[in-house]
């Protein structure tokens, strides 16, 4: 009896420990490659403890596959564009990223980054309207009675969506461009003297002319994000019959999972409602398939070298590729490439080429010894996660200015994928390689990562969460989102105290005058008599 009664105790105080979450209906927002591949693990958290999941896909979307089985639901709606369509225009960015930009002058980098972004905002607003002219679809999510709504903000009108089911926002990002959309919208403070702008290639610690070029970047980039957002602006407001804006319905969102951490980013002031999650999809190592492991173990003491330009490098000029092909046959150590483009004919014995890698698992192996990787955000990460130090090689976005980060802390050296030459990359490979402060520098950054009270899928499934059971986060939210924009800087406050000033001078010096000409006109009259 006395055996049964432990038991039963021992179940009851189990159970009290258990957090009592009630299930839930999220609805995610349509998003493509990186940024999908950073939503699906906490969507499997999600899943794993019980909450159903709807993401919407347009039927032009190249990386969410509706016909690949999956343990969500997916919600499709038909748009004006076709995959093709989606396709050419990620290329022409890409290309004219990566091999255009750098032969313009400014003004014709200019007019085609205005063309390239007037392509995206047109992309943007063909997904609008195939949701919201489709009443089928927008009848399906009424009646899907949806908790939450989790959305990386990189395509627009989630917002709507959101107004239309009146359910919150959990907005998941990287950055915007400088900040943007986090400092014009979400209210997060970002003194330009030391927060340098997301794309600006800057440190925070910058020098009188890098002070002024980050202010002047904020100023341009923000000049340019309020223009891109006018669409949206007039879209919005259409759509609701009444004045509003694409920043202001952005402000409403309950919380922001920035997907950085202080291993990567530098510090800055932020706000209860941010949170910082680098590396929601980092794991520990799995082994490596049985060829890789044999390659792998097959390098002796020297070790191996990783090798990837992401998913949407899959080619590249032959000229480049002989060029990088002959540097790594260079190295003493093995190389694995993820490269499915022609075979360059200075392809040593040391490389091998693969259409795809287990990188995170390669990163995790003890053999790894350094990380030639593009500077996307995912990469750098997961080579945080395991502390390998990285040759950086960026290409567009967000890439070059991962890599500063990167290499402000130690961790890494840059090429320039255009001017480099053999010797460089042999160079920056031996340095990575040999220099031990590389390497204690990468493991430094590691443990920062993993010394964090919760794991940052955990936290950011915690957040989600933590806005269902709450019906939204706004006792989070600044009192600044209703402020204008006079009186978030207290121009007001300045205006009204330099009136005040200016009136008690007024009247002081009506009084001094009028001393003096008493005093005067009192000598005057003691002449006269005298």
């Amino acid at each position: 009896m006395r055996g049964r009664s432990f038991i039963l105790t021992c179940l009851i105080f189990g159970l009290g420990l258990v957090r009592n979450v009630n299930c839930g209906n999220i609805l995610v927002w349509y998003t493509e490659g990186s940024h999908w591949i950073n939503l699906k693990p906490v969507l499997e958290t999600l899943l794993d403890r019980g909450h159903n999941v709807t993401a919407l896909v347009p039927s032009s979307s190249l990386f969410m596959d509706v016909s690949e089985p999956a343990p969500y639901h997916y919600e499709t709606f038909e748009v004006s564009l076709t995959k093709s369509d989606v396709r050419n225009t990620m290329e022409r960015f890409f290309r004219f990223w990566i091999y255009e930009a750098q032969h313009m002058n400014f003004i014709e980098l200019s007019k085609t980054f205005y063309k390239t972004m007037t392509d995206h905002l047109e992309m943007c607003v063909a997904y609008c309207d195939g949701l919201f002219k489709s009443e089928a679809v927008l009848n399906r999510l009424r009646e899907g009675k949806f908790d939450l709504m989790f959305v990386d903000p990189v395509y627009p009108c989630s917002e709507l969506v959101a107004e239309m089911l009146d359910v919150p926002i959990v907005y998941t990002l990287r950055f915007s461009l400088a900040h943007s959309m986090e400092r014009l919208c979400g209210q997060i403070p970002a003194p330009p003297s030391y927060v340098p702008g997301a794309m600006s290639k800057l440190t925070d610690n910058m020098t009188f002319s890098e002070r002024i070029q980050n202010f002047l970047f904020y100023v341009s980039q923000d000049a340019m994000s309020r223009y891109m957002w006018r669409t949206f602006d007039k879209y919005y407001s259409d759509y609701l019959g009444r004045p509003t804006s694409f920043c202001e319905m952005m402000g409403k969102a309950d919380i922001w999972l920035i997907r950085t951490y202080w291993d990567f980013d530098y510090p800055r002031p932020f706000l209860p409602n941010f949170k910082f999650v680098g590396g929601i999809h980092c794991r520990p190592a799995k082994p490596l398939p049985k060829d890789i492991e044999e390659f792998v173990e097959s390098s002796g003491d020297d070790g191996v070298v990783v090798f990837s330009l992401g998913s949407i490098m899959n080619n590249m000029t032959k000229e480049r590729a002989n060029t990088i092909a002959s540097a790594l046959g260079q190295i003493p150590q093995k190389v694995l490439w993820r490269y499915s483009g022609e075979k360059p004919e200075t392809l040593a014995p040391n490389t091998r080429l693969y259409d795809w890698i287990p990188q995170n698992d390669l990163l995790g192996h003890p053999k790894t010894k350094a990380f030639i990787t593009h500077g996307g955000t995912n990469g750098i990460y997961e080579a945080i996660y395991h502390g390998v130090p990285m040759v950086g090689i960026p290409m567009f976005a967000d890439q070059p200015d991962n890599m500063v980060h990167m290499k402000s802390k130690g961790a890494a050296v840059i090429m320039d994928f255009i001017s480099m030459e053999t010797k460089d990359l042999v160079d920056g490979l031996k340095a990575v390689i040999n220099d031990p402060s590389y390497k204690e520098n990468a493991m430094r950054l590691s443990r920062i990562h993993h010394d964090r009270p919760i794991h940052p899928r955990d936290e950011a499934v915690f957040w989600i969460e933590f806005v269902m059971r709450h019906k939204g986060a706004k006792h989070l939210r600044v009192q600044a989102h209703n402020l204008t924009w006079y009186q978030y800087h207290s121009l007001d406050v300045f205006a009204f105290l330099l009136a005040i000033i200016a009136l008690v001078l007024f009247i002081f010096y009506k009084i001094l005058k009028s001393c003096v000409v008493r005093c005067c006109f009192r000598s005057r009259s003691k002449s006269k008599k005298e």
